[in-house]
């Protein structure tokens, strides 16, 4: 059995679940997200606790168990309290605004760089060096995070670029003139 799922998933007071042999969905105070479930994989609900168990011994039912617990996890945390990713901009003149649906970076290149992320995602900016993605789906959350950090990803020589808060970039030395 996976370890992962061994333990069931504790609902929070203000989610609501529902589910069938298809599908899964969750309600909270966040919003509203969805989950096809795997052919493998049965839930069950025991007084407010979600308990996750599988059909059959399949690897693919074993793969599936421990990964179906998480999502569901995930999504509980989603819709009660949120996801939050933060990434900072670090390089002399490089800055990011937020104009509507869209993201502008000035990011060192001959012209701004704009993202439309998608509107299911807040991105806010505390600082113009800062950004802050946050959203009800934690996947979704991380993919524009990604996105936004890969237009100008850290180099390893000055460190300048997006980065994660709390990311360490590797640094290298440089060339050295030899006498």
């Amino acid at each position: 059995m996976s370890r992962i799922a061994k333990t069931p998933v504790e609902l929070p007071k203000n989610v609501k679940i529902s589910f069938d042999k298809a599908a899964v969905n969750v309600e909270g105070p966040k919003g509203k997200l969805a989950l096809k479930l795997p052919v493998d994989v049965a839930l069950e609900n025991k007084e407010n606790r979600i308990f996750v168990n599988r059909t059959s011994d399949t690897k693919q039912a074993r793969s599936d168990h421990g990964t179906t617990k998480r999502l569901i996890e995930n999504m509980c945390v989603g819709v009660a309290q949120g996801h939050k990713k933060g990434l900072e901009i670090q390089g002399v003149g490089f800055r990011a605004a937020v104009q509507g649906n869209k993201l502008v970076l000035n990011v060192g290149f001959s012209h701004p760089v704009e993202y439309e992320f998608p509107k299911e995602v807040k991105v806010t900016l505390p600082k113009p060096t800062e950004i802050s993605v946050e959203g009800v789906d934690k996947a979704l959350v991380g993919l524009v995070a990604a996105k936004i950090r890969g237009f100008k990803p850290p180099e390893p020589y000055k460190g300048k670029g997006i980065r994660y808060v709390g990311e360490i970039v590797k640094r290298k030395q440089g060339k050295q003139v030899t006498k």
